[in-house]
């Protein structure tokens, strides 16, 4: 055997590696959302297929090199994410306003931020007032001559209690002046622990460790995770802390899910992956009794400080976002097109319950990412979300089971949110499917395997051995 091939392979990966954080540092500073958004999407369609290159060559590094090449790519990749403000998405300014009316002793439920009576908390990075800062297309005038960089600030906050928490506790301990880059980091230390959780699992089931690369190393880490500093990658990471321990802690699983849906709602689809296989009904609500109590206790202390709704604007969200109007933007767009408007939410109301039907009858419960994955990555394929953080989740899913097909779908989500600026409502339909296309085309492929390998067995994505269902009794 050539002693030199390995060598070689890593000495590609680095190089791989090295042209994925050239090309995010200019992805993140691109200011061309608004004004040019097919340059930024060119620019993150390179980042995407480096980021695939780059995994694709570490099949061919040696196993002990693996977790430091993961880290060390873990690293680069989310200090690209901290090279500009936040371009793609406003959150993380609400985040930021949410943590200092806390901390003024407020409660975030009680006041939207245009609200004249918090006119005292205002600051001229959140709240410019000058003609020059209030031409910005990301800019919402609330008042004459004062606008805010927060979107929709006429309604309250929709955010849970945990991740309004988690504001507050940025907001206490940063720096006078430090702005954005505080959440830009919070959102880079949360994405180094999921990085750390996924290799202490992997490691725990004796499972090669590459598959944590498509976390690690994945673009939209660096530009969701760290540059707008989503919340949803706190909780990922209790989320991926659950998966981890759910199959023998179940009270420590369901209070770590109860924590993750605390911080933001979608960690709910995984509950029914962390029950597949249960058979037993006491140990169903081992899980769910901790996580429904963490969820209404975390509440309670917002509920007993507030004198408005601690749900806010979440019902108005989900109007919004057509959730309860199938004819409204491009929500359920592959139903749609073989369904009558009408029909979607029944249609996604049935697929889902027959996926946590077979997970729960076929599912390991041994890997209960494994059948998590199923039910969230066809959540999104029957929803098609618009808003490509969302897919965090999903995408570390993947780097726990390996099916590295479903990160097609996380792709979509980021096309739809660039691309129909310049390709029209069409780019849904088209990047769904596509990501549809490719899950059922990894699944054929992966059932020819097991066919050849063994009933119940499955070859993992870098050709281990790995059990995906088990047999039925």
């Amino acid at each position: 055997m050539d002693q030199s091939r390995p060598q070689r392979a890593v000495a590609v990966t680095v190089l791989l590696l090295a042209a994925l954080t050239a090309v995010l540092v200019p992805t993140v500073r691109n200011p061309g959302y608004f004004t040019d958004p097919a340059s930024l999407t060119g620019w993150y369609a390179a980042s995407w297929l480096l980021f695939g290159l780059a995994a694709l060559s570490l099949r061919w590094v040696p196993l002990r090199h693996v977790p430091g090449l993961v880290l060390a790519g873990a690293l680069a990749v989310a200090a690209t994410g901290l090279a500009g403000p936040p371009l793609t998405s406003t959150d993380s300014f609400r985040y930021a306003w949410d943590g200092r009316v806390q901390n003024a002793g407020i409660s975030p439920y009680d006041h939207a931020p245009a609200d004249p009576a918090l006119r005292g908390l205002r600051d001229d990075w959140l709240f410019p007032h000058t003609p020059a800062s209030c031409r910005g297309r990301d800019r919402v005038v609330v008042e004459p001559g004062v606008c805010t960089r927060i979107n929709r600030p006429t309604v309250h906050t929709i955010y849970p209690p945990v991740a309004e928490g988690y504001f507050a506790v940025v907001d206490q301990v940063s720096p006078a002046g430090v702005r954005h880059k505080a959440l830009q980091i919070g959102g880079a230390l949360a994405a180094l622990g999921v990085t750390g959780a996924l290799l202490a699992i992997r490691r725990r089931i004796g499972a090669d460790a590459r598959t944590v690369a498509y976390w690690a190393w994945c673009p939209a880490v660096a530009v969701e995770a760290v540059n707008n500093a989503h919340v949803d990658v706190l909780a990922v990471l209790l989320s991926v802390a659950a998966l981890g321990v759910v199959t023998g802690r179940r009270v420590l699983g369901g209070t770590l899910f109860g924590l993750a849906i605390a911080t933001k709602l979608l960690p709910a689809v995984l509950l029914p992956g962390a029950l597949a296989g249960v058979r037993r009904w006491r140990d169903a609500a081992a899980v769910l009794v901790p996580a429904a109590a963490v969820v209404g206790l975390s509440y309670l202390p917002y509920v007993w400080a507030s004198s408005s709704s601690v749900f806010g604007y979440l019902g108005g969200y989900a109007q919004e976002e057509g959730y309860d109007d199938p004819g409204a933007g491009h929500r359920y767009a592959l139903l749609r097109l073989v369904l009558p408007d009408s029909w979607s939410v029944p249609a996604v109301a049935v697929g889902m319950l027959a996926v946590v039907a077979y997970v729960w009858r076929r599912g390991d419960p041994e890997r209960p990412w494994s059948a998590a994955l199923l039910v969230t990555g066809t959540a999104f394929l029957l929803t098609t979300p618009g808003y490509s953080w969302y897919a965090l989740l999903l995408i570390a899913l993947v780097a726990l089971d390996g099916r590295a097909e479903w990160l097609g779908v996380a792709l979509a989500g980021a096309a739809a949110y660039l691309g129909w600026r310049f390709l029209g409502g069409a780019t849904v339909q088209w990047a769904y499917g596509l990501a549809g296309a490719a899950v059922l085309a990894g699944w054929a492929v992966r059932r020819r395997a097991g066919a050849r390998n063994g009933e119940g067995i499955r070859p993992g994505p870098l050709g281990e051995r790995q059990p995906m269902w088990k047999e039925s009794p």
